[in-house]
């Protein structure tokens, strides 16, 4: 690295530059290069499998959930839109690329699924959120009230994972009693 000035010399932390030039040799770390030669983005290798393995899982526990609430006498279908909390509508989802699959994803609404089920002449609608741990962040918390408010969906559900012994158990909670602890 070529320094000109003795400021520029005087704003950079030595010990930050050789951190990173220390893990972007080091084998447990995945380093991207920016165009200029720069170090870009640092990625621990331990991390990036942990990543991968909870996708794959909560792939997995969605496929689980949709076939629970099918047998259950539930259509279901992934909801492909999502609600804009600035404007207040409901707009088409953002897909997602993945670079390196070359595969859009499309499935990115929420909530995960929007369910149907016969009553008589009429239908009930529902939407079903899925969480591993049964957990919503905020931002999902007012979308969900949104979504009730607008009368777009009667009750949403967030399905969560519960294991006992070796089993793995679904088990649904009205979204308004989360709303209710919400402060």
């Amino acid at each position: 690295m070529e320094l000109k000035r003795p400021e520029t010399e005087k704003e950079i932390d030595r010990e930050k530059v050789l951190e990173e030039i220390e893990r972007a040799s080091n084998k447990g770390y995945v380093t991207e290069w920016d165009s200029e030669g720069r170090i870009a983005i640092q990625k621990d290798k331990s991390k990036i499998k942990r990543g991968k393995k909870s996708k794959a899982s909560g792939g997995q526990f969605e496929l689980r959930v949709r076939k629970d609430l099918e047998v259950k006498g539930w259509i279901v279908d992934k909801w492909s839109n999502n609600f804009d909390l600035e404007e207040g509508v409901v707009i088409p989802a953002k897909r997602k690329f993945n670079p390196f699959s070359k595969v859009m994803t499309i499935g990115t609404g929420f909530p995960d699924f929007i369910c149907l089920e016969r009553r008589g002449d009429l239908y009930k609608v529902i939407g079903v959120e899925v969480k591993m741990n049964g957990m919503l962040n905020r931002v999902e918390k007012d979308k969900c009230l949104q979504y009730l408010n607008n009368g777009i969906f009667s009750e949403i559900l967030v399905a969560r994972r519960v294991k006992e012994k070796n089993r793995i158990r679904i088990e649904y909670t009205d979204v308004e009693e989360i709303l209710k602890r919400m402060r």
